[in-house]
């Protein structure tokens, strides 16, 4: 990592499903822009923690089940307790479930393990880490919602795009709760990105090109470039944007029809 001071120099980050996919990518840009990371997932994140610690960076690993309210709390603690405060929580964590469908043969169960962990979830860290922020002078909080909160999806998942919209509503009440304390809270919307949850969502060549061809600029997006939306809105480039969704999807939320 580099001497040269980052963009998150001196910023505690807790980033919940920071173990793989687009929580490890981004775990590992705020590290190298001089944020002391903790990883909370129910996945371990040994590996993650010694990449980035392996590259100059300081980081930890909590396990935490982002849909039990005891297992937030520790990981809230531990973040505090092991680096002195906490200034940016990353609501990464999420499922996008395979047996997810159309209103009428999506399971209750399926519906409901959506929403403990996208909703709850999200709901569960902002509970625990805004005392954490306020006690550390301010914060920004990055919950992840979706494109799919702004308008429906190609492919049936009610369950999700119910989650996603939940989760852009609640940014925007918990956003103006806090506007005046130094806390802001900011949704991010990811079109399709290729990562292993939505390889295996998607299945076979048949269900990607039905999604890619809704896609203006023709790909699915990388994780990176999520990850640097992420960035800008911890970091303090943001410092007068709260209560608002950034939509990062190649066009697709701005297309009526898609070019051929």
């Amino acid at each position: 990592m580099s001497a040269v001071a980052g963009r998150l120099q001196g910023k505690v980050a807790i980033i919940t499903g920071g173990s793989s996919g687009l929580g490890r990518v981004g775990a590992e840009l705020f590290a190298r822009e001089g944020a002391q990371i903790v990883i909370a997932d129910v996945v371990d994140g040994d590996e993650v923690v010694d990449a980035i610690d392996a590259a100059g960076g300081e980081a930890t690993f909590v396990r935490c089940d982002v849909s039990d309210e005891g297992s937030v709390e520790a990981a809230v603690q531990h973040a505090v307790e092991t680096f002195g405060g906490l200034h940016i929580l990353y609501n990464n964590a999420g499922v996008m479930l395979s047996e997810d469908d159309g209103p009428t043969n999506t399971s209750v169960d399926v519906y409901q393990k959506t929403m403990d962990i996208n909703v709850k979830g999200t709901l569960l860290g902002c509970r625990y880490a805004i005392p954490a922020m306020l006690a550390s002078g301010g914060g920004s909080i990055v919950n992840v919602a979706s494109f799919v909160a702004h308008m429906g999806a190609a492919t049936p998942q009610v369950a999700y795009t119910a989650s996603k919209g939940a989760v852009l509503a609640m940014t925007r009440e918990i956003a103006v709760i806090y506007a005046r304390q130094g806390i802001r809270v900011n949704s991010l919307c990811p079109g399709p990105i290729m990562t292993p949850m939505l390889a295996k969502f998607l299945g076979d060549d048949a269900k990607r090109n039905r999604r890619l061809v809704h896609i203006p600029m023709g790909r699915f997006g990388d994780p990176i470039e999520i990850a640097n939306g992420a960035l800008f809105l911890a970091s303090d480039e943001s410092s007068w944007m709260t209560g608002q969704s950034l939509i990062i999807d190649g066009g697709i939320t701005a297309a009526y029809v898609t070019p051929e």
